[in-house]
């Protein structure tokens, strides 16, 4: 899921909300009263949407489907998806759209690709059609060096940077250790260029032993990714018993999974040395217990009491997180629609989006009308 920053046209959202049904929900926030709207229903395991410029948006569904959406609310399965493992975590996952969309239509989705007795996290780009309902062209731009045979930790949000360089969480796939390995992917942000390339100021490109795509690493299982407004990237990650993280991503910086977490391992032991370690970073804010984060949106300044404010869904307590980072306090947004939510996306217009995967739905969060 790419967040819209304000540069973006606000057509996409405008052009749907004549479409929209009756408020769901009104729920008072620190933001004053919220309106939120039941914008589709009626998905099979839905995990990331991105919004197209002139109106209308694309969904993804775990099993492998892709949607599109148009300005009238009707639904259009795309073809020309790529083939997906859908196992346990795995299968289609997250859908970007290029900021240069109007003049590439490049469409960019990141899945579980199959790689020998396994499959590994993996970034395609393609081509979609001015019908709307087929992608063409399709190539892989990134595939992770080894995901081995587990099926969880994917991560697998992408986003776009505003140079045009695509970042990529990538889970460490259950193998911890391998996320402290720079000779492997597992469990590290990783920005490839446009064309799939390494970029020259990528922070191991040269490195003896290290994979030059890899831009952070010492992650567990990164779910949600968003810029903010000067175009830092941030990520929320799964802990393990505690210690899910929001993290800011500095080039080449350690995260410490799993030599540090506060959080603990499921039999109640200590996760490596504790909460801290020389040479590793730690977070900016963390849950404990855990809340299960997955999808991220950073608020561009729309709704001016929440400008910069980082909203974050619970798949575990089901409710909508909002943390205020300059103090880190964190208002709950809970609601019969807050189930499972999967995905969280700002749209052009500055309304919050976002997937409640139980209810097969996505809704969206704006100011009373």
């Amino acid at each position: 899921m790419t967040v819209f920053s304000a540069l973006r046209p606000a057509t996409a959202a405008l052009a749907l909300m004549a479409a929209l049904p009756a408020t769901a929900a009104t729920v008072e926030t620190k933001a004053g009263p919220m309106d939120i709207s039941e914008v589709v229903d009626g998905l099979d395991m839905p995990w990331g949407m991105d919004f197209l410029p002139g109106g209308g948006f694309l969904v993804t569904e775990i099993e492998g489907r892709l949607w599109r959406y148009d300005e009238a609310g009707n639904r259009i399965e795309v073809s020309g998806v790529p083939d997906v493992v859908a196992q346990g975590q795995g299968g289609l996952l997250d859908v970007a759209v290029a900021r240069d969309f109007a003049e590439t239509r490049e469409i960019f989705l990141t899945y579980s690709k199959a790689q020998g007795n396994g499959a590994g996290t993996a970034l395609s780009v393609a081509v979609l059609n001015q019908a709307g309902d087929a992608l063409s062209g399709g190539r892989v731009l990134f595939e992770m060096a080894d995901g081995g045979n587990t099926t969880r930790h994917y991560g697998s949000r992408v986003v776009e940077a505003p140079d045009g360089a695509l970042f990529v969480t990538v889970g460490d796939r259950g193998q911890k250790e391998q996320a402290q390995d720079l000779g492997q992917h597992n469990g590290s942000v990783i920005r490839v260029a446009r064309d799939g390339g390494v970029p020259d100021d990528n922070p191991f490109v040269g490195e003896n032993g290290a994979l030059p795509e890899i831009w952070s690493y010492g992650h567990r299982n990164p779910q949600g990714a968003a810029l903010d407004n000067d175009g830092t990237l941030w990520v929320v990650e799964h802990g393990a018993r505690g210690g899910d993280e929001v993290n800011r991503i500095e080039p080449g910086t350690n995260y410490g999974w799993p030599e540090i977490s506060f959080g603990t391992n499921y039999d109640g032991s200590e996760i490596g040395v504790g909460t801290d370690a020389p040479g590793m970073a730690q977070p900016e804010f963390f849950w404990d217990p855990s809340i299960a984060p997955s999808g991220m949106a950073i608020q561009s300044g729309d709704i001016p009491a929440w400008e910069g404010h980082i909203f974050v869904g619970s798949l575990k307590f089901d409710y909508l997180s909002v943390l205020d980072p300059s103090d880190w306090s964190e208002e709950k947004i809970k609601t019969r629609e807050t189930r499972r939510v999967r995905d969280v996306a700002e749209a052009p217009d500055g309304s919050i989006w976002f997937i409640s995967e139980d209810n097969g739905a996505i809704y969206r969060m704006a100011p009373e009308s």
